[in-house]
This record gives C-alpha cells, sequence and structure tokens, in this order.
C-alpha cells in the first residue's frame, strides 16, 4: 500500500490508552503515528475478509452442499422462461 499522507485522521484518545499504545509503538520501534495507522488499516483489512467469509457449523455445511448436489426440480415456468431464453440468444447470434 502507498504511503503518501495525503489525508488526515484525528482521533480523541483517553490518556490511559493514549499510553498503552504509545508503549506499543516504542516496543516496535516505529512512529505512534505509523503505529495507529497500521494498526487500523489491519483491523480494517481483518474487517472487509471476515464480511466476505460464510461461516458455517458443521451441520450447516452439510445441509447447504446437500441442497446445492441435490436441487430441486425446476418449476414448468421457469423450464419454459430457460427455453425462451436460449431461443432469443441463439436467434440473435
Amino acid at each position: 500500500m502507498s504511503r503518501s499522507r495525503t489525508a488526515r485522521l484525528e482521533a480523541r484518545i483517553a490518556p490511559e490508552a493514549l499510553q498503552i499504545v504509545k508503549r506499543a509503538a516504542d516496543l516496535q520501534g516505529r512512529s505512534l503515528s505509523d503505529f495507529v495507522v497500521d494498526s487500523a488499516l489491519s483491523a480494517a483489512q481483518r474487517t472487509l475478509e471476515d464480511t466476505h467469509l460464510l461461516r458455517l457449523a458443521l451441520e450447516d455445511q452439510q445441509a447447504l452442499a446437500n441442497a446445492i448436489l441435490n436441487l430441486p426440480p425446476l418449476a414448468p415456468a421457469l423450464e419454459r422462461a430457460i427455453d425462451r431464453q436460449r431461443s432469443i440468444i441463439i436467434s440473435s447470434t
């Protein structure tokens, strides 16, 4: 990710929390600003990944797989719609 600093972010933090964050940044040999930005970015990326990940219990995984592998028959109206769509596509090519 680019390190160009084109935006500013301000936050209010309790003095006790600030001391903890400063200590962590010092332990990593980083500036407070770099530590906070990198930590926020890591948390944001994890959050985004978590929203795209579907976690299911084993029983739910089996139910989903079963539903996908054993689809019910299509309704007659849907069969006709699919046939019509195919004929439209074939006739337009």
